[in-house]
């Protein structure tokens, strides 16, 4: 499946602190190469993640969320939220350039080429992934500049 060129997006969620007396929330990333528009009426769209991983639990719980496309000049970004043993997000997130998404309380990263907030449909386990099919409540084009950020044979690569 290296084999195999996909678009690479940010997925984020905000989580809500547990005890509404206590500190705030906290904001989550994940960088995801299984991302897909599954339907233009209703707009339905795909995100395919690993089963038991914290953005997995996450969107159990969390039903709104939201996916920045990242532009080619964004690899950095995509990089950081895929590190394995990472640090914690809030960290990852503090020289990033977003907004927070109206519906969603999620970021959205700046200078992406599109950004959707969505609200979760249906969960499917799919072997060790889970598969969140979610309709699209907004969508924008925050920045026509660039070309997409592509994932192919193991790398980050730019078209063309």
């Amino acid at each position: 499946m290296s084999r195999l060129a996909a678009g690479v997006v940010l997925v984020t969620a905000f989580e809500p602190p547990l005890d509404p007396e206590g500190p705030g929330g906290e904001d989550v990333g994940m960088t995801a190469t299984s991302f897909m528009s599954v339907s233009l009426d209703p707009p339905l769209v795909l995100v395919s993640l690993r089963e038991g991983s914290r953005m997995d639990d996450l969107l159990a719980e969390q039903p709104v969320w939201a996916v920045s496309v990242l532009s080619e000049s964004q690899r950095h970004i995509a990089g950081r939220f895929a590190m394995k043993g990472r640090i914690s997000d809030r960290l990852l997130f503090d020289d990033i350039p977003y907004v927070r998404g109206e519906v969603s309380g999620a970021p959205l990263v700046g200078g992406a080429l599109a950004t959707l907030e969505c609200r979760t449909e249906q969960r499917v386990t799919a072997g060790d992934h889970t598969l969140v099919i979610a309709r699209v409540l907004t969508a924008a084009v925050p920045s026509a500049e660039g070309g997409p950020l592509a994932y192919f044979r193991g790398r980050y690569r730019q078209l063309g």
